[in-house]
């Protein structure tokens, strides 16, 4: 139990989010698992772009948790821990935006760079500016914390659902019979010379 009050009544809530991630982290390794099994070819790249930043997200959510449910003495140390995970995870989104664009095996539509790049930004510098603000304004940003836990959640949920049903509509797709051939075209019929 942490010995800040303040960071005490949060505990209940940690104990969820945290299980959650962690359990949805169990999640994405099964997601990777049907990806191998599809038969096509991903590169590195597809993978690093799309499923790696979902792993980096649950865990984030996971380490949140860790840190808030740890007996600080000061939320300084606590504002430290999160700060560093805020900013990593601001510099993380600039990396991950560069690998989506640098991949070709799939074409990111708008629904993807708002699900993969602006809302995971908008979560890490949400959890940043929590961070920032923890000793002074300890209620609020306690708050603004645990909504970046929460949207980091959502995003990886999101990301995981997109991937496994982009995965089973091109399954369906690739077992679906050719469409049968238009039927010959009749031939003109030539006059007959005298």
């Amino acid at each position: 139990m942490p010995h800040n009050p303040l960071l005490a009544a949060w505990e209940s809530f940690y104990v969820i989010v945290g299980s959650s991630g962690a359990a949805l982290t169990g999640l994405q390794f099964v997601v990777i698992a049907l990806v191998s099994e599809t038969g096509r070819r991903r590169s590195l790249a597809e993978i690093d772009a799309f499923a790696t930043p979902t792993i980096v997200h649950f865990s984030a959510v996971l380490y949140i948790s860790a840190v808030l449910s740890s007996p600080w003495h000061e939320l300084r140390n606590a504002a430290i821990a999160l700060g560093l995970a805020g900013l990593g995870g601001v510099v993380y989104t600039g990396i991950t935006l560069r690998r989506a664009r640098r991949q070709t095996g799939y074409k990111l539509v708008l629904e993807d760079w708002i699900w993969y790049t602006f809302l995971t930004f908008l979560a890490y510098a949400a959890l940043l500016s929590g961070a920032l603000t923890l000793e002074r304004h300890a209620e609020p940003a306690l708050f603004t914390i645990a909504a970046a836990s929460v949207l980091l959640l959502f995003i990886g949920i999101h990301n995981s659902w997109d991937t496994v049903t982009y995965i089973a509509v091109e399954r369906m797709g690739s077992n679906e019979p050719a469409p049968p051939a238009p039927p010959p075209r009749p031939q003109p019929k030539k006059k007959a010379r005298r």
